[in-house]
């Protein structure tokens, strides 16, 4: 049996390298948003929500009709704007259930001692293999830990969205070393991803344009397999791990980690305003959890 096309829609922010999708059941009209992206200036600590503003927009636009706001992780290069747009739409949003443990681990790299760690800042937290709908568009979760702990792949009819596991082929794979990182997982992931049907489309969460080349986010199982520029030189798990570690080794930290983190653990939520009314995020200083950072520039740090 053939699976279901859905529409997807993709919007790419510059800026961080992100992309943000809009995915809709072509029968129905009704759909999901995957990954939305809360604008943040680190210069100037100011938020904006331009980005979450667009996607609104198309959905309007088009009339469409919003079922789920979904993420695949909590992100290092990004704030989510799920909270944002749930407090806009009222749909509930949703995430891998392993957010629990990333919840776990950066409750104590921030010292948050009242941080409650259950994942209740979603509506729903998926296990491997959940089955869920958007219209008529089976969905299906599968858990792709590797670059953090709690990532997970959505397979949506014909599509696979695969975030930070697997890049264009050009650019190759998935960073390992954030706090809660495996390349080992990683490996793993992407052989169950590589499994699915040959003709997928595989869409993945950021591009950094190789070589100056326009911005790219869909490719199939079979180019990746094909002409994926780590997988190509990587034929065992082992070869891979070195590879990634290796490379991994090479890499500043992303320059809105520290900042992304905690706004991402808590689904997008901001912190609650203070006695003065404003609000503020807790930055940790010299953490032996947070390796690697001896260079942060101004721009959007590769994964790859």
């Amino acid at each position: 049996m053939t699976a279901m096309r859905p529409e997807v829609m993709a919007f790419y922010d510059q800026s961080t390298g992100s992309i943000q999708y809009i995915v809709t059941d072509p029968v129905t009209r009704r759909c999901a948003i995957i990954d939305p992206v809360l604008d943040f200036d680190a210069r100037s600590g100011a938020v904006s929500t331009m980005n979450a503003d667009a996607l609104a927009e198309y959905i309007e636009r088009e009339q469409l009709t919003l079922e789920w706001i979904l993420d695949t992780h909590p992100h290092a290069d990004h704030f989510s704007a799920a909270a944002y747009l749930k407090a806009m739409t009222g749909v509930p949003t949703a995430i891998g259930k392993h957010v629990i443990d990333m919840q776990a681990l950066w409750k104590d790299i921030y010292n948050l001692p009242d941080f409650i760690t259950d994942g209740s800042q979603w509506d729903r937290l998926f296990d491997d293999g959940d089955t869920f709908w958007i219209g008529m568009l089976p969905v299906k979760v599968l858990y792709s830990p590797g670059h953090t702990l709690a990532s997970i792949t959505y397979l949506i009819g014909d599509c696979a969205f695969v975030h930070d596991t697997l890049f264009m082929p050009d650019s190759g794979t998935a960073r390992c070393d954030f706090p809660g990182g495996s390349a080992a997982s990683l490996w793993t992931s992407i052989q169950k991803i590589l499994a699915l049907p040959d003709e997928f489309r595989v869409f993945v969460g950021h591009d950094y344009c190789p070589d100056g080349r326009a911005p790219r986010w869909a490719s199939t199982v079979a180019e990746q397999k094909a002409t994926n520029i780590h997988l190509a030189r990587c034929r065992t798990e082992k070869d891979f791990i070195v590879l990634r570690e290796a490379r991994d080794r090479t890499l500043p930290m992303p320059r809105l980690i520290l900042f992304a983190l905690q706004v991402n653990i808590c689904g997008g939520q901001l912190p609650a305003p203070e006695s003065n009314g404003k609000r503020y995020l807790k930055f940790p200083l010299d953490n032996a959890a947070l390796t690697g950072s001896v260079e942060i520039k101004d721009r959007a740090i590769p994964h790859k």
